[in-house]
């Protein structure tokens, strides 16, 4: 049962990498695959606000309460200000951080979202169709 949160554990933490990058760059992944904008929109909505709010992704406490059920110990805060934002920066991830974490998140699939609008209208507008 222990190994079995464990893996329990570490799959959250894995889904919650992922649904980071898939937040931060899956507007790419809508150039090759346009429907999945469905998908996409929400989760990045979901990711600034979580941000802008302050409030830590439902995630983070499954995570920690996986760990402390086999005995780990769980961390204090949210997931990026745990595993991500160490790896950029020593010191912690304040409000105005999570601000311009926000912002970021939004500015950059803004530019990727207008450049695949783009693309689209050009290609209506084209005699090929």
């Amino acid at each position: 049962m222990i190994l079995l949160l464990r893996l329990a554990a570490d799959a959250v933490a894995l889904l919650h990498v992922a649904f980071v990058l898939f937040v931060a760059g899956g507007g790419l992944l809508v150039w090759r695959w346009p429907r999945l904008a469905w998908l996409h929109l929400p989760a990045v909505g979901w990711g600034a606000w979580i941000e802008f709010a302050g409030w830590i992704c439902p995630l983070t406490p499954l995570e920690n309460h996986l760990r402390q059920a086999v005995g780990q110990i769980g961390y204090a805060g949210g997931f990026i200000d745990h595993y991500l934002w160490p790896l950029l920066y020593p010191a912690g991830l304040t409000r105005e951080w999570q601000w311009v974490l926000g912002a970021g998140v939004l500015a950059l699939n803004g530019v990727i979202y207008g450049l695949l609008l783009i693309r689209w209208i050009r290609r209506a507008r084209s005699p090929r169709g």
